[in-house]
C-alpha cells in the first residue's frame, strides 16, 4: 500500500485529505508542522508527499527546497497545497522540483486524481542515463549537476529537467506543449510563456554552449543539430 504524507497546519483540511486517501485505498500520515514531518521522515519514506506552503515555522517552500537538495528525497514526487491567487508561490514550487499543484479550495476528488497521475507519472518513469554530453555541455544526472564550457553550471530543478529533456532528445524539434508535458508534468496556464522564461534563462546561465539551444520557428526548440 502506498504511504502518503500530508503536511498541513489545518486540522479541518488535513483530517478531510486523510479520510479521503484512506478511503482511496492509501496509508496517509498528516502532520501540522515541519518538524514532525521531519522526524517521521527519518523512520519510513513514503510514496508521495502533500505540502502546504503556508505552515507554522518552517514553510512549504523552505521544506521543498530541503527535499530537494537531498540524495535520499531528491526524487520524492511533492504536490503543492496552495491558497488561491498565490500565482508566486506555485512558479516558486515548481521551479524548485514540486511535481504539480493544489489550490484552496479544492474537493477530496480532485485530490485524489491529481495525486494518482503524479504517482502514475514518477513510478512508470524509465530508467534514466547517467550521463549526457552535446558539444560542451555535460549534464550528470544522477548527480544533477551540469557542465558548460568547462564551468559549473548552477540552474533550478526545472531548468534541469528542461535541459535533460532537449538533450535526451538531440536535435529534435519539440514544442513547447510537448516541452510542458515533459518537464512540468500538467497543463499550467501561461504555457508558452514559461517554456519561454526557462529557456531564456537556460541561455544566459550555459553562455556561448546557449547557442546549442536553437528555436524553431512555429513549433519550439532543440538542442544541436
Amino acid at each position: 500500500m502506498q504511504k502518503i504524507y500530508i503536511v498541513e497546519d489545518d486540522d479541518n483540511i488535513r483530517k478531510m485529505v486523510y479520510y479521503a486517501l484512506s478511503m482511496g485505498g492509501f496509508d496517509a500520515l498528516g502532520f501540522e508542522d515541519g518538524e514532525a514531518f521531519w522526524e517521521e521522515l527519518k523512520k519510513e519514506m513514503p510514496s508521495l508527499v502533500l505540502l502546504d506552503i503556508l505552515l507554522p515555522g518552517e514553510d512549504g517552500i523552505s521544506i521543498l527546497k530541503r527535499l530537494k537538495q537531498s540524495d535520499k528525497t531528491a526524487k520524492l514526487p511533492v504536490i503543492m497545497l496552495t491558497a488561491k491567487g498565490a500565482e508566486y508561490d506555485r512558479i516558486k514550487g515548481l521551479d524548485m522540483g514540486a511535481d504539480d499543484y493544489i489550490t484552496k479550495p479544492f474537493s477530496v476528488m480532485e485530490a485524489l486524481s491529481r495525486i494518482k497521475a503524479v504517482l502514475r507519472r514518477c513510478g512508470a518513469e524509465p530508467q534514466k542515463v547517467t550521463t549526457l554530453q552535446v558539444g560542451d555541455i555535460t549534464l550528470h544526472e544522477d548527480k544533477r549537476t551540469v557542465r558548460a564550457d568547462e564551468n559549473d553550471v548552477e540552474l533550478t530543478f526545472k531548468e534541469f529537467e528542461l535541459l535533460r529533456c532537449l538533450m535526451a532528445n538531440e536535435g529534435i524539434a519539440l514544442s513547447r506543449d510537448k516541452l510542458l508535458e515533459q518537464v512540468w508534468g500538467f497543463d499550467y496556464n501561461g504555457e508558452s510563456r514559461t517554456v519561454d522564461m526557462h529557456i531564456k534563462s537556460l541561455r544566459q546561465k550555459l553562455g556561448d554552449s546557449g547557442k546549442l539551444i536553437k528555436t524553431v520557428r512555429n513549433v519550439g526548440y532543440k538542442l544541436g543539430g
